[in-house]
């Protein structure tokens, strides 16, 4: 007995030393590789981000906002007409089983929410708010209501110009929309920019979707459970997300339709219960968003400091106009690609209205923003200050110090949270890059896999590694996704329109109906 002790407690020993060893030479790798990186690609982050002349908002920000504000004008705000028919689609009222495609209308907007449904919800927010204000919120909502009909073009497109393979497979995004649409309408360029698209979804998919999600997943786990090698929380994660993207959209779909309600009701019943403790503060929440939107009621700033934190927030929270969410609406059953279309302008709803706004809330009635007294501006309190100076991967800090002030329990909440969000964000994902590298390289199983394979390898080096400036440009490559997808769109919205001229027509004729189950 004693020897097999002695051996135990020698493998542990070769272990824990092994992992050490590992760790400081993960460490000394970060460093390398993060000065190699950042010398290379620091050009393209600061482009992309680069701060309008003369502000400091980013221009891309403004790009998105414009697009969607655009959108929402030409289709004449089809986000409120549309809205509740979109529930009904959600409902399934109006599907068909045996439509083209491989998951429900349900699904599909499960699987894009999961997709964006994640930390810039919970830290993201907490960043905009402790910098910008509550007044930041009213500009968030504004840009998430906006955003609706960005997401409705997109994935309306995404649809109508899929591909539909002989065993029921699909595949659609910008990149078949893009190069299909523009080839339609006779307009050069078309494949240029899809090949564009794909590299920079790929890029994306592999950086902000993956290994970003997974360094902070392990953050969360480690600050709970102790300091351990990120590897160990890497494998397991590749291990679980593998096992599920292997099964394709079909898989990942059953799992997200599961995961998103469960997360969604797990937090925003978190926040309700905040809110009901503080019933008697929400009011006097609400008057202070709205006043801090036009005034100086803003950490920094005042109002355009409030304004610029919302529509960025917004803007990097729900991804309208990015175009990721069309990969996985495009895999809907049905055979009217507007429906999808309606059905997807939910989600910047879901995502940034309700879930962000929640979050806003709790975090202006905690006590964790403080009102000075010498010029009624908001400021920080030691804690939040911290935080704002660090930026979004520490702004988790914030909200949890937030539903902490009224639930004391909440940071192991908000830590199951935060795994359940870097899971589904990472899942969805991977399909995201999955049809980008098979729209460059080619549809077949092995193709799939190789892509498969390289995702979840990244996802340990995500978890074991803090490779800032690579992580950088992921998200520089995600915003350079809407680049391309916003211009194209805008030369493609026109067909959009005929889409929803035509279903409309016949909406009220009568000649679409409900579909009896």
């Amino acid at each position: 007995m004693q020897n097999i002790q002695r051996l135990f407690l020698t493998l542990g020993t070769f272990f824990v030393l092994t992992g050490q060893a590992f760790a400081q030479e993960a460490q000394t790798l970060d460093q390398r590789v993060n000065a190699i990186f950042a010398a290379s690609t620091g050009w393209f982050v600061n482009g992309i981000f680069a701060p309008i002349p003369g502000t400091s908002f980013p221009w891309i920000v403004m790009w998105l906002v414009i697009g969607a504000s655009v959108f929402t004008i030409y289709f004449a705000f089809v986000q409120f007409r549309f809205f509740g028919h979109a529930i009904k689609l959600v409902k399934g009222d109006y599907s068909d089983p045996q439509d083209a495609g491989e998951v429900s209308h349900f699904q599909a907007l499960a699987t894009a929410l999961s997709g964006t449904v994640g930390l810039g919800n919970i830290a993201g927010v907490a960043v905009a708010v402790g910098i910008g204000g509550p007044g930041a919120t009213f500009w968030m909502i504004l840009a998430g209501l906006l955003g609706m009909a960005s997401k409705f073009t997109e994935c309306t497109l995404g649809v109508k110009y899929r591909n539909e393979y002989p065993d029921g497979t699909v595949s659609g995004g910008p990149m078949y929309y893009i190069s299909k649409g523009f080839s339609e309408l006779g307009l050069p360029g078309g494949k240029i920019l899809a090949i564009l698209f794909s590299v920079f979804c790929i890029l994306g998919a592999l950086g902000g979707g993956n290994m970003f999600q997974a360094n902070q997943a392990h953050a969360q786990i480690s600050g709970i459970v102790g300091d351990y090698p990120g590897w160990i929380t890497g494998v397991i994660f590749a291990a679980v997300v593998y096992a599920v993207i292997v099964g394709g959209i079909k898989s990942i779909a059953n799992v997200t339709e599961k995961v998103v309600p469960f997360m969604g009701v797990l937090y925003v019943g978190a926040a309700l219960i905040v809110l009901i403790v503080n019933y008697d503060m929400i009011g006097w929440a609400f008057g202070q968003i709205f006043a801090g939107a036009f005034t100086g009621l803003g950490v920094a700033g005042g109002m355009v400091g409030a304004l610029i934190q919302g529509f960025k927030r917004a803007a990097f929270s729900n991804e309208a106009g990015v175009g990721s969410a069309a990969i996985a609406h495009s895999a809907v059953k049905t055979k009217e690609p507007i429906t999808e279309g309606f059905v997807s302008l939910l989600e910047p709803l879901i995502d940034t209205v309700v879930i962000c706004t929640m979050t806003a809330l709790v975090i202006t009635i905690s006590g964790q923003l403080i009102i000075d007294p010498a010029t009624g501006n908001y400021t920080l309190n030691e804690a939040g200050s911290a935080i704002a100076t660090v930026g979004d991967t520490s702004g988790v800090a914030l909200t949890s110090a937030a539903f902490g002030s009224a639930i004391s329990w909440f940071p192991y909440v908000l830590a199951i949270a935060v795994i359940l969000f870097a899971f589904s964000t990472m899942i969805s994902w991977s399909y995201y890059g999955l049809k980008a590298w098979t729209y460059l390289f080619g549809e077949g199983k092995t193709t799939e896999l190789v892509f498969k394979v390289i995702f979840c390898v990244f996802i340990v080096i995500g978890a074991a590694a803090s490779l800032g400036p690579v992580i950088d440009f992921s998200d520089a490559a995600i915003f350079a996704m809407a680049v391309v997808n916003i211009t194209a769109l805008y030369f493609l919205m026109k067909v959009v329109k005929k889409e929803l001229e035509s279903y409309s027509r016949r909406l009220k004729s009568g000649e679409i109906k409900k579909f009896e189950h």
